[in-house]
């Protein structure tokens, strides 16, 4: 017979009597050829396909820096219209400039995006590599004036 266990957390406690969609189950492994242009001409995308399984509720991507920085085509000022981002260093180091703040990020660095914070990349290692979560999985970047 099954038994439920309920792992008690510091966070908050999700509103009783919201309907969430149902999810299933899903997974990815690493193949080389499921790297893809993505969303940025210096970086490459790999899809983790938890978006279909979420019903769009979040997705999950590895980036990974496929040109060395230059700043005149990476360091784009702009937000995301996001619920939730959070990021996750995997390999080398990514600096990113938030609302007028520097900081550089090393392998093991993780750090959550505020809904629409105004950010730009201020550089990243050749080896960088980084896991990104997002809700909702359909979102809008909005660019900005430099």
């Amino acid at each position: 017979m099954a038994t439920k266990q309920r792992v008690k957390s510091r966070a908050v406690k999700k509103p009783k009597g919201k309907i969430r969609p149902a999810q299933k189950f899903a997974f990815s492994h690493l193949r080389e050829e499921d790297f893809d242009a993505g969303l940025r001409p210096y970086s490459a995308y790999r899809d983790l396909g938890f978006a279909k399984a979420t019903g769009g509720r979040a997705v999950a991507h590895v980036i990974r820096m496929t040109k060395p920085f230059n700043a005149k085509d990476v360091a784009i000022p702009h937000y995301h219209d996001v619920e939730f981002q959070m990021v996750y260093v995997l390999k080398g180091w990514f600096a990113s400039e938030f609302d007028g703040k520097v900081h550089t990020f090393r392998e093991g660095s993780a750090w959550i995006q505020p809904p629409r914070i105004k950010h730009t990349v201020r550089g990243y290692s050749d080896d960088c590599e980084l896991l990104e979560i997002v809700l909702p999985a359909d979102f809008e970047t909005v660019t900005l004036a430099k």
